[in-house]
């Protein structure tokens, strides 16, 4: 994000396709750059961490972590979005961040954004509608993630019953 404003990042991110010029203002006024190193864990399963992030650089796993294994759920990347459930107040997170690699990211409060959204509901209307779709990516992630774990091997061709 380096000699880039933050309203310029924000404004090429894929979030922020078609918002109007007053909610893309409304929007970079209240993000924040964040920064994050490899390795670093961003967020733990059941923290109730308050950012909502748009990804302008670097690669994030969202994990599972059970005892004795790390299931990655899914590997996010530049342009994608990350804790969707900021916004859901007092709720805690559904998986584990951690950078492949250092990110660059724009930082949103999700209160504030929750604020601004009740303030201006076409604004919430568009933040809700691109956080459905945000859930939405994570829930067939997850459901890929399960149907490679669990579901049968699949017989090789010319193998014994196969």
């Amino acid at each position: 994000m380096t000699g880039t404003t933050l309203h310029e990042v924000l404004e090429h991110h894929p979030f922020a396709e078609e918002l109007s010029p007053h909610h893309l203002e409304r929007l970079s006024a209240m993000a924040e750059q964040a920064r994050f190193e490899t390795d670093e864990v961003i967020f733990r399963e059941g923290d109730e961490c308050s950012k909502f992030y748009l990804i302008a650089s670097g690669r994030v796993a969202l994990e599972i972590v059970a005892p004795g294994r790390i299931f990655r759920v899914q590997t996010l990347e530049a342009g994608d979005e990350l804790g969707w459930s900021a916004m859901l107040m007092r709720s805690g997170k559904h998986f584990q961040a951690r950078a492949l690699e250092p990110v660059a990211a724009l930082a949103f409060e999700g209160s504030e954004l929750l604020r601004v959204s009740k303030d201006d509901l076409a604004l919430g209307f568009a933040l809700m509608y691109r956080m459905l779709g945000v859930v939405s990516a994570r829930l067939q992630a997850t459901r890929l993630q399960l149907l490679d774990i669990y579901s049968p091997k699949v017989k090789k061709a010319g193998a014994p019953g196969g």
